[in-house]
């Protein structure tokens, strides 16, 4: 196989299958026996009912529901398995091990996100998870005294602390550019951030999705900054997973994302892409003799070796079912949510109706009274259920996170609870 993803090929393929329907197709061809799933298995709508089959590949406690996937993700019983099964070849057969799980991370993990996300499999390198990730593009990126670097106020620390480094030991200039929550428009997300923009602005450094939900105009703000010859870096986190993703389309100059969230891949997998015309500005801390053509952006060391082979896995698993498929069973988990919520009235749901600014699948609000932090504890003791907090950004909000194995009827009892807290 082709170090090279061959996207003209891939092309054809697509429009060879689409035909005059004009209908979108997952981007990997399904491959239904090895994600666990028969044909019949496969949803058609976006009903429980209809979400039994993929629900039952989970093997979580039946007293247990889980509405904290934005935090950390919960994987399939496959993805399990293949994380064991990976440990157990390199228990039994060390070195043979080791290079059977290496030999399918060149094989499988790597071609199969650059499937999923329509990039060259040699833009993408393995890390431990978004963190790593927007540290490495961070420090990679060549900047010199006074150069500035505007990030906006909804980052997650891990996409604003590595820019404090640079400016404490670089002397670079941070600019804060305020995003309101919840958003106002696409058009103010971008106005707000370009107008801020300078002569002596390097880079943009932003997330594709916000912690609490917020979906920002990637392809757009990448597109005012590579008129300005600026670098657009982007936190992926909260993203990938919940709906087709073509970073290429983007246009962006590297994408940080973890993949133990929303893919459901193993705890502690990511990955860093930074596009090839990109290189020559950043580069790479482990190799002095960096060539744009060999830029060894990954790490140095032993690698974990059975997570990022069973990456395969939760990445097979997701593009068997369909990503629109996903994203439309999200959005209308979280809507069910937001219609409930709206019947409370001490409630103020600060995640938008609107598709366009805001996640499938992550609900933040607030609830008169009630501390988003002790509200955590006090849902899981009462129901069983997990949930997470949002206090930032001045809000003190709850917020949910429903995948596609959660249900209205889990739905309903947080709902209940909530209304009786």
């Amino acid at each position: 196989m082709s170090d090279l993803f061959d996207k003209t090929r891939r092309s054809f393929l697509l429009k060879s299958l689409l035909g005059s329907t004009g209908m979108i197709l997952p981007t990997k061809a399904l491959s239904f026996t090895n994600a666990g799933f028969t044909t019949n298995d496969i949803p058609k709508g976006n009903s429980d009912r209809e979400w039994r089959k993929v629900r039952s590949k989970f093997i979580l406690k039946s007293n247990v529901t889980y509405m904290n996937n934005a935090s950390l993700g919960m994987p399939p019983k496959l993805v399990v398995n293949a994380v064991t099964n990976g440990y157990k070849s390199i228990s039994v057969e060390p070195l043979i091990g080791k290079r059977e799980l290496q030999k399918k991370i060149r094989s499988k993990t790597l071609p199969a996100l650059a499937r999923m996300f329509d990039v060259y499999k040699d833009d993408i390198v393995l890390t431990r998870n978004a963190s790593e990730a927007l540290f490495l593009q961070a420090m990679g990126v060549e900047l010199k005294t006074g150069d500035e670097v505007l990030v906006t106020s909804q980052e997650h620390p891990a996409g604003s602390r590595p820019w404090m480094y640079r400016k404490n030991h670089d002397n670079i200039i941070i600019k804060n550019v305020f995003i309101p929550s919840p958003l106002i428009s696409k058009k103010d997300t971008v106005n707000r951030i370009t107008k801020e923009i300078t002569p002596k602005t390097k880079a943009l450094s932003f997330c594709h999705i916000t912690r609490g939900g917020h979906l920002y105009p990637v392809k757009e703000i990448c597109n005012e900054a590579r008129k300005r010859n600026v670098l657009s870096l982007v936190d992926g986190a909260q993203a990938v997973g919940q709906f087709p993703i073509n970073i290429t389309d983007l246009g962006c100059d590297a994408y940080a994302s973890s993949l133990h969230k929303w893919i459901l891949a193993p705890s502690g997998t990511g990955f860093l892409y930074i596009q090839k015309e990109s290189r020559k500005r950043i580069r790479t801390l482990f190799d002095p003799d960096f060539l744009a053509e060999n830029p060894s952006y990954e790490p140095p060391g032993t690698k974990d070796f059975p997570l990022r082979a069973a990456i395969y896995e939760a990445v097979n698993f997701l593009q068997t079912i369909g990503l629109e498929k996903v994203n439309k069973r999200c959005r209308y988990l979280s809507n069910y949510l937001k219609q409930g919520l709206a019947n409370f009235n001490d409630v103020k749901i600060l995640s938008g109706a609107d598709g366009e600014i805001s996640a499938p699948g992550s609900t933040i609000f607030e609830k008169e009274g009630l501390d988003a932090v002790e509200a955590v504890d006090i849902v899981y003791k009462k129901i069983r259920t997990h949930i997470d907090e949002h206090q930032r950004d001045g809000h003190n909000a709850i917020r949910i996170s429903t995948h596609v194995y959660n249900t209205k009827r889990e739905i309903d009892k947080l709902l209940n609870a909530l209304e009786m807290i």
